[in-house]
């Protein structure tokens, strides 16, 4: 009875510390597995890679430049030139209302005739500018003459109406104009200014610039003539006659 009570008894205890080992194997899985939970839960998830469009803004890293379509401001940065301009200017060689340049002095040649006959007061010149160049240049209204040396002398009175059309002087071609310089008789004590040159200063052609000044020294058998405030001008003129013909009227 003893030893059959025994052999009954230890299958039970048998059974018993496995029912035990097993819910303490059981105990410690769970607990392992909580632990790995709570460690997830805890760590920051891993960075998932960007894959946004890069943008104008450089970031403190290496990054794409941006391409950007060109827009019509440059900015403050530096930029392709753009020619800008009006179709018509609204000038035309030197603004004389022509296609060539003004005369300049330097390009001109002058002389100076006599017009009134032998034994009379000298009184009628005409002035004769020749063209050195082999293009054509403009004259234009009347020129600036002045019966003494100096820009302080005074400027002798245009004949009438000034005329404003341009004279276009030919390659190796002349213009003229005439000078009338003294309206008194001689005679008696009387004492009158003398002159042994003219100057002829030329106008631009906006009618304000001046392009030089021209000399007209008188003919050696003259050497001086007598002036006054009389004196009148008219010119320029592309034939002698224009140029003369109201002056002999004087």
């Amino acid at each position: 009875m003893n030893s059959k009570t025994v052999r009954d008894g230890s299958p039970r205890r048998c059974l018993r510390g496995a029912v035990l080992g097993a819910a303490v194997v059981a105990a410690l899985l769970t607990t392992t597995a909580c632990q790995g939970d709570d460690q997830a839960a805890a760590s920051p998830p891993a960075a998932a890679p960007s894959t946004a469009a890069p943008s104008g803004s450089s970031s403190a890293g290496g990054s794409n430049p941006e391409t950007t379509a060109p827009t019509g401001d440059a900015g403050t940065g530096g930029s392709s030139p753009t020619a800008t301009g009006t179709g018509d200017s609204g000038e035309t060689g030197g603004g004389n209302g022509t296609k060539y340049a003004d005369c300049e002095a330097d390009g001109l040649t002058t002389a100076v005739e006599l017009q009134d006959e032998t034994g009379k007061t000298p009184r009628h010149f005409l002035l004769t500018v020749t063209n050195n160049a082999k293009t054509p240049c403009v004259l234009n209204e009347a020129p600036q003459v002045r019966l003494k040396a100096g820009n302080d002398a005074p400027i002798v009175e245009t004949l009438g109406e000034p005329d404003t059309e341009p004279v276009v002087v030919e390659g190796g071609g002349k213009a003229y104009a005439g000078l009338y310089v003294f309206g008194n008789d001689e005679g008696g004590e009387a004492e009158y200014d003398q002159s042994d040159r003219f100057t002829a200063t030329l106008v631009a052609g906006e009618g304000t610039e001046l392009s030089g000044t021209l000399i007209f020294d008188l003919p050696d058998a003259l050497g001086t003539v007598s002036v006054d405030d009389a004196a009148r001008v008219n010119g320029w003129a592309g034939t002698e006659g224009l140029a003369m013909r109201p002056i002999t009227q004087l």
